[in-house]
């Protein structure tokens, strides 16, 4: 394991998210009801930042074309649903790829990610 550490706990407050760099990632980190959360801030499908994605239901939704990853497991629940017709095409020609999810932990008042280059 090679755990980083990438910012104060404090700085990241219930409901706030922050990307941050780890080697050669950028990893999204989110305070969603208390609980911190790290993945991959490129969504697997077209790899478009996921910062500003919804969360519903435990999973981050991309603001792009609306695939939903499970924030624990990176699982896809919803693979390119937006747009309707446009989306249910793509969802035929790329095939479903889970979202990366890395360990995360609070230890000394920082918040560490584990990410295995």
């Amino acid at each position: 394991m090679s755990w980083t550490k990438v910012l104060a706990a404090d700085a990241l407050s219930p409901g706030a998210r922050q990307v941050v760099k780890v080697g050669s990632r950028k990893i999204l980190l989110v305070n969603h009801e208390g609980q911190l959360y790290a993945v991959d801030n490129a969504c697997p499908h077209l790899k478009l930042s996921l910062k500003k994605g919804k969360i519903v239901d435990g999973a981050i939704v991309c603001p792009w074309h609306r695939s939903a990853f499970d924030l624990c497991t990176g699982e896809v629940k919803d693979w390119i649903a937006w747009p309707p017709v446009v989306g249910k095409a793509m969802g035929v020609v790329s095939r479903e790829k889970t979202l990366p999810v890395y360990p995360v932990r609070v230890e000394e008042g920082s918040i560490w990610v584990d990410v295995a280059e």
